[in-house]
């Protein structure tokens, strides 16, 4: 078992014995990910999933203005945020942009996406690092 799989099983425990439901809806269901892609013929990386979990839950926010349905949505982001990569600044992906163009013979927005991607996957929001590219061209 893995190290995250194994961190969340616990967490589950814990999560049950302190009777915290939107901790425990939360856990249960990257706990089900995580074995839907053990069985898949494809598995991709575990924090992968959390990553791609915790982007859809983000873009479900966008659809509730008000009301507990958001509130909810947003206690959920705080518990996933526990298991993501560490977040970087903006500062941070500003100086990767410049270090990957000065690299670049010819730098364009395309081949510095390329390689900005997979620096930045899960750590920093993929619109705003186009829009970051963009402007330092």
């Amino acid at each position: 078992m893995s190290e995250l799989k194994d961190r969340v099983s616990k967490e589950i425990i814990a999560a049950m014995k302190a009777k915290d439901k939107t901790r425990l809806n939360v856990l249960r269901y990257l706990k089900k990910l995580f074995i839907e892609n053990d069985t898949s013929k494809k598995p991709i990386a575990e924090e992968d999933i959390v990553i791609g979990h915790a982007k859809k839950i983000k873009d479900s926010l966008q659809l509730y203005q008000d009301g507990p349905q958001k509130d909810e949505i947003q206690a959920e982001l705080v518990v996933l945020a526990e298991y993501l990569p560490s977040q970087l600044s903006e500062d941070d992906v500003k100086q990767m942009i410049e270090d990957i163009k000065s690299s670049q013979d010819n730098p364009n927005m395309g081949s510095i996406m390329k390689e900005l991607s997979g620096q930045i996957k899960g750590r920093f929001d993929g619109k705003k690092a186009t829009e970051l590219v963009k402007s330092s061209l």
